[in-house]
């Protein structure tokens, strides 16, 4: 399976600087997508999420982006949204066509430099690179500076980056899922071990727990700690509504409470969104339990495949 290009209609594209450790990624619907949306973290960076309401003129969004640089990597969308225009994509308001793309960031400026972050310029280039391969994973576009387990702070971390899988239920239904973890948290498998996360000390690889550690009394520490999120995207080829699409996010959030411990902190922007691009038939509950668990795989994925990079060790 590719991970979310498993939906068609959808192409993934990234941009990564191993330099100053950050990047982003875009991903494409130009036919239109019905999307929602679903924010559990309490620190996030958004724009353009009002056009998810089922409430809004647009029904449809082209496109999605997820950047790091924090907030000032939401300039990055506005590439997207230049390179759907010369495309001729976007919602027809008479006198333009103006491309509906909401967009996350994450915090990623405690590695690598914090004054380079996400352009316009490497959001146009992310779209232009978009294609329906197979996914590329690791340490690479939103999660080229994610990292994990950052209690107390970026010596005792670990690296993380970014994760696709793909469900398949009867009928082709497809359910896939892109995943960009840069959490606070510790990663834990489906047993609930740990994968990835704080560790004991710098040069150790034993985890400390940080779910325990808080019990214990331990806060964040360190401004390492207080700059995570985990930005998710959840496909499906199965025709939704904008309010079905908004309750798959949910449901897609749940998968990110599965393999993330603890999550949805006030340090955590966490956000998950949700298109349907497709005509098959689905029920919404076999959809949601789908979409919790090809975000938990693609979590595991995307800590699995990161690389070691500005001195945070990873597993890839």
């Amino acid at each position: 399976m590719k991970g979310l290009t498993d939906i068609p209609g959808i192409r993934v594209g990234h941009v990564s600087d191993y330099e100053a450790i950050t990047g982003c990624t875009a991903i494409l619907c130009e036919a239109g997508a019905v999307g929602g949306v679903d924010i559990r973290g309490s620190a996030t960076g958004t724009e353009e999420i009002a056009t998810l309401d089922p409430g809004h003129v647009t029904p449809q969004a082209h496109g999605i982006l997820l950047a790091g640089g924090s907030a000032f990597g939401l300039e990055a969308a506005s590439g997207v949204r230049r390179y759907l225009e010369r495309r001729g994509v976007g919602y027809p308001t008479g006198a333009a066509k103006v491309p509906i793309v909401p967009a996350a960031i994450l915090y990623d400026l405690g590695i690598g430099k914090a004054d380079v972050r996400p352009t316009l310029a490497m959001g146009e280039a992310a779209a232009a690179a978009a294609t329906d391969d197979a996914v590329k994973e690791g340490s690479i576009g939103a999660g080229t500076g994610a990292t994990v387990g950052k209690i107390f702070g970026m010596k005792q971390a670990m690296k993380s980056g970014l994760g696709s899988f793909t469900v398949t239920l009867p009928g082709g239904v497809l359910v896939a899922s892109l995943v960009a973890v840069n959490a606070l948290g510790d990663v834990r498998d489906r047993a609930g071990k740990i994968v990835a996360g704080a560790r004991r000390s710098a040069d150790s690889r034993e985890f400390v727990d940080t779910a325990q550690q808080m019990l214990r009394g331990a806060g964040p520490g360190g401004l390492g700690a207080r700059g995570n999120t985990t930005l998710t995207v959840v496909a499906t080829n199965a025709r939704l509504t904008k309010i079905q699409a908004a309750k798959l996010a949910q449901f897609g959030s749940q998968g990110v409470v599965r393999a993330i411990s603890p999550i949805n902190t006030m340090f955590d922007g966490d956000t998950t969104f949700a298109l349907s691009i497709g005509d098959k038939t689905a029920d919404i509950n076999v959809l949601g339990v789908a979409a919790a668990e090809a975000v938990a795989q693609a979590i595991l994925r995307a800590v699995k495949l990161a690389k070691t990079l500005g001195g945070v060790p990873g597993l890839g």
